[in-house]
């Protein structure tokens, strides 16, 4: 069994009894729901918090007291619900284009008793619309190139704010490939963090873009054009 705890602390963040069971009451969800809705396909228990609660919180450290963070492409609430759980003082909005895996999220929400948090079904470029550089924070642990990542989030960051991604150690190419898009939507200095929670070798890689300028209003493009055709 891994030990969660220390984990934690290697993320900065100190644990209380009420923050485990918190953890352990979204686990038991969790595990409840995928076996319906298919939401994750990893559900052993010490899986679950290495893989998903402790790789979601290691951009704690990197996220401003009480900021606006949006999660495009949430999923089963990752790595969003885990930083609102370490965190209370963010306002966090969760952004998942399927309607199965927000209402699950808000039912994790209502359960685990979050406030100033709430997913939406929509797709990211109809929410962008009304939610236009509204955010301190962008953040994207979905599985899809850097700069296509980018086109989603940094639309919806404010100027001075920040877009953060979840990598893995072989993200080089991605970020070289990136570099023309982050220039576009409005992204200057970008910080590279080589992060593990347990010390076990396993290393995440957040990439960190600061935004300065204002991103064109053409983005992010609707018919799924930054994945079939990324800037």
């Amino acid at each position: 069994m891994i030990d969660f705890e220390r984990g934690l602390l290697n993320c900065a963040i100190t644990p209380n009894s009420a923050m485990t069971e918190t953890f352990e009451k979204y686990y038991q969800l969790l595990a409840e729901y995928s076996s319906r809705f298919n939401l994750t396909s990893i559900i052993n228990r010490d899986e679950v918090y290495q893989k998903h609660f402790l790789d979601s919180v290691t951009a704690q450290r990197h996220i401003s007291y009480g900021a606006s963070l949006v999660d495009v492409g949430s999923g089963a609430g990752f790595p969003a619900i885990p930083l609102k759980i370490v965190r209370p003082d963010l306002n966090v909005i969760m952004v998942d284009s399927v309607g199965k895996k927000a209402d699950f999220i808000n039912t994790v929400i209502q359960r685990l008793g979050l406030e100033n948090a709430y997913a939406y079904h929509v797709r990211v470029e109809d929410f962008a619309k009304a939610s236009r550089e509204s955010f301190d924070v962008g953040v994207a642990r979905a599985v899809a190139p850097l700069r296509v990542l980018a086109e989603y989030c940094m639309p919806l960051v404010k100027s001075g704010g920040k877009f953060i991604a979840y990598k893995s150690v072989n993200a080089e190419n991605e970020l070289k490939e990136a570099q023309r898009a982050l220039e576009i939507l409005g992204g200057t200095r970008v910080s590279v963090h080589d992060v593990t929670a347990l010390g076990d070798g396993v290393v995440r890689r957040l990439i960190e873009v600061e935004k300065t300028g204002v991103t064109p209003i053409k983005y992010p493009r609707g018919g799924n054009k930054p994945r079939i055709k990324p800037l």
